[in-house]
Protein backbone atom coordinates (compact mmCIF):
# COMPACT_ATOMS: atom_id res chain seq x y z
CA UNK A 1 0.00 0.00 0.00
CA UNK A 2 2.96 2.61 0.63
CA UNK A 3 5.03 1.49 -2.21
CA UNK A 4 2.91 2.91 -4.97
CA UNK A 5 2.00 6.07 -2.74
CA UNK A 6 5.38 6.67 -2.03
CA UNK A 7 6.35 5.98 -5.89
CA UNK A 8 3.87 8.73 -7.04
CA UNK A 9 4.97 11.01 -4.66
CA UNK A 10 8.41 10.76 -6.00
CA UNK A 11 7.52 10.80 -9.91
CA UNK A 12 5.84 13.99 -8.71
CA UNK A 13 9.12 15.15 -7.16
CA UNK A 14 11.37 14.51 -10.00
CA UNK A 15 8.86 16.19 -12.57
CA UNK A 16 8.55 19.24 -10.16
CA UNK A 17 12.48 19.32 -9.91
CA UNK A 18 12.39 19.19 -13.62
CA UNK A 19 11.03 22.45 -13.74
CA UNK A 20 13.01 23.87 -11.05
CA UNK A 21 15.73 23.20 -13.70
CA UNK A 22 14.17 25.34 -16.02
CA UNK A 23 12.45 27.93 -13.81
CA UNK A 24 15.10 30.05 -11.76
CA UNK A 25 12.93 30.62 -9.36
CA UNK A 26 12.09 27.05 -8.30
CA UNK A 27 14.56 25.00 -6.90
CA UNK A 28 15.61 21.36 -8.55
CA UNK A 29 18.04 19.82 -5.81
CA UNK A 30 15.15 19.92 -2.63
CA UNK A 31 13.09 18.14 -4.80
CA UNK A 32 15.23 15.49 -6.17
CA UNK A 33 16.27 14.82 -2.53
CA UNK A 34 12.62 14.11 -1.88
CA UNK A 35 12.14 12.01 -4.54
CA UNK A 36 15.58 10.25 -3.56
CA UNK A 37 13.70 9.84 -0.25
CA UNK A 38 10.58 8.26 -1.75
CA UNK A 39 11.92 5.96 -3.82
CA UNK A 40 14.12 4.49 -1.28
CA UNK A 41 11.57 3.55 -0.10
CA UNK A 42 9.72 2.34 -3.33
CA UNK A 43 12.05 1.40 -6.07
CA UNK A 44 15.54 1.36 -5.60
CA UNK A 45 16.45 1.50 -8.67
CA UNK A 46 15.08 5.01 -9.27
CA UNK A 47 17.00 6.19 -6.39
CA UNK A 48 20.00 4.68 -7.91
CA UNK A 49 19.22 6.25 -11.14
CA UNK A 50 19.06 9.83 -10.09
CA UNK A 51 22.26 9.50 -7.28
CA UNK A 52 23.78 8.30 -10.68
CA UNK A 53 22.87 11.40 -12.79
CA UNK A 54 25.84 13.59 -13.73
CA UNK A 55 24.87 16.75 -12.93
CA UNK A 56 22.48 16.62 -10.33
CA UNK A 57 23.99 13.14 -8.74
CA UNK A 58 26.91 14.92 -6.80
CA UNK A 59 24.94 17.32 -5.34
CA UNK A 60 22.55 15.37 -4.05
CA UNK A 61 25.19 12.41 -2.56
CA UNK A 62 26.94 15.40 -0.85
CA UNK A 63 24.01 16.10 1.12
CA UNK A 64 23.11 12.88 1.87
CA UNK A 65 26.66 11.83 3.04
CA UNK A 66 27.50 14.96 4.61
CA UNK A 67 25.12 17.57 4.75
CA UNK A 68 27.12 19.86 2.71
CA UNK A 69 26.12 22.30 -0.45
CA UNK A 70 28.57 23.73 -2.97
CA UNK A 71 29.68 26.91 -3.33
CA UNK A 72 28.62 27.40 -6.73
CA UNK A 73 24.68 25.93 -5.50
CA UNK A 74 25.11 28.26 -2.65
CA UNK A 75 25.74 30.95 -5.11
CA UNK A 76 23.14 30.39 -7.74
CA UNK A 77 20.78 29.86 -4.91
CA UNK A 78 21.02 32.94 -2.76
CA UNK A 79 21.25 34.58 -6.25
CA UNK A 80 18.17 32.88 -7.55
CA UNK A 81 16.20 34.20 -4.72
CA UNK A 82 17.92 37.99 -4.70
CA UNK A 83 16.62 37.95 -8.36
CA UNK A 84 12.93 36.88 -7.18
CA UNK A 85 13.26 39.39 -4.83
CA UNK A 86 14.09 42.57 -7.61
CA UNK A 87 11.33 40.96 -9.73
CA UNK A 88 8.71 40.88 -6.98
CA UNK A 89 9.70 44.67 -5.96
CA UNK A 90 9.39 45.87 -9.71
CA UNK A 91 6.09 43.69 -10.48
CA UNK A 92 3.90 43.29 -7.16
CA UNK A 93 5.92 46.53 -4.74
CA UNK A 94 4.91 47.04 -1.45
CA UNK A 95 4.29 44.79 0.78
CA UNK A 96 4.88 42.07 -1.33
CA UNK A 97 8.33 42.79 -1.33
CA UNK A 98 8.57 41.85 2.20
CA UNK A 99 7.82 38.49 1.72
CA UNK A 100 10.58 37.84 -1.10
CA UNK A 101 12.85 39.57 1.23
CA UNK A 102 12.12 37.57 4.09
CA UNK A 103 13.02 34.25 2.01
CA UNK A 104 15.92 35.32 1.05
CA UNK A 105 17.25 36.22 5.00
CA UNK A 106 15.60 33.48 6.00
CA UNK A 107 16.51 30.11 3.59
CA UNK A 108 19.91 32.79 2.36
CA UNK A 109 20.99 32.23 5.43
CA UNK A 110 20.24 28.93 6.30
CA UNK A 111 22.09 28.35 2.42
CA UNK A 112 24.95 29.84 3.05
CA UNK A 113 26.03 28.63 6.74
CA UNK A 114 25.63 24.64 5.33
CA UNK A 115 28.98 23.07 5.06
CA UNK A 116 30.82 23.23 1.62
Amino acid sequence: MKRPLYSVLGLISVGLGAIGAFLPIMPTVPFLLLAVFFFARSNPDWEQRILDHPTWGPQLQDWRERRAINRRAKTMAIGAMSTGAIVTWYTLGHPWVWVSIAILVICGSWIATRNE
